[in-house]
């Protein structure tokens, strides 16, 4: 069966995975998320073997902690078990719905922690020019101004370290689409951090 390709898979580790596994068989996925909806054990089991690891690499990406990151993706599927009856799969992707939920929760770990990795996106030296928490307040606010299409581009791409091919696969758009919203999110973001007086000197990664 299908939903046993994972079954003996015991994660107590995790490993930071960016490319998506591929159903094997036409709407095998599909029929997981159905059989999940209905609580089969075996199926959530199948959600959590095909994705931890792609969370956990989410989550590392935003929190830059090994042990934060395993937390917040134990959380995600805990969270899994009582939010799937609300997913529409002709809404949005799986993959990006369950990264939106992993996002939320990895922001809500670095705004109780009071730290955002900066660094990541605009580099250790320019960072360190700020005040850790001012620099981190602006970045929350410039990200909470884009679109929700250019801010998840921006995240993936930036806090995630996903490639733009990655990120296409992740959130259904093409990849013309995804350096489109990536171009214009980092623009905006730019010129929200400048109004903000926290525009950083160098440029976002491209």
């Amino acid at each position: 069966m299908l939903l046993s390709r994972y079954d003996g898979q015991t994660q107590s580790t995790f490993t930071r995975k960016t490319s998506m596994d591929e159903d094997r068989v036409a709407g095998e996925l599909e029929h997981a998320i159905n059989r999940a909806k209905a609580g089969d054990e075996q199926a959530l089991r199948y959600l959590y073997g095909r994705f931890a690891d792609n969370v956990y690499g989410y989550a590392k990406g935003i929190v830059r902690d090994e042990h934060d990151a395993e937390d917040i993706t134990q959380q995600v599927f805990a969270r899994l078990m009582t939010a799937l009856g609300s997913y529409e799969q002709r809404a949005v992707p799986f993959t990006s719905w369950l990264l939106r939920i992993t996002h939320n929760m990895s922001i809500d770990h670095c705004r109780r922690r009071r730290s955002t990795p900066c660094e990541e996106v605009f580099g250790e030296d320019e960072t360190a020019r700020h005040d850790d928490r001012e620099l981190s307040d602006a970045i929350k606010t410039a990200l909470s101004e884009l679109p929700e299409d250019q801010r998840e581009v921006v995240v993936l791409r930036h806090f995630a370290g996903w490639s733009p091919g990655e990120i296409a696969t992740s959130i259904g758009r093409s990849e013309d689409a995804v350096h489109g919203l990536h171009h214009r999110g980092r623009r905006q973001l730019k010129a929200s951090l400048k109004k903000l007086d926290a525009a950083p000197v160098v440029a976002l990664a491209a």
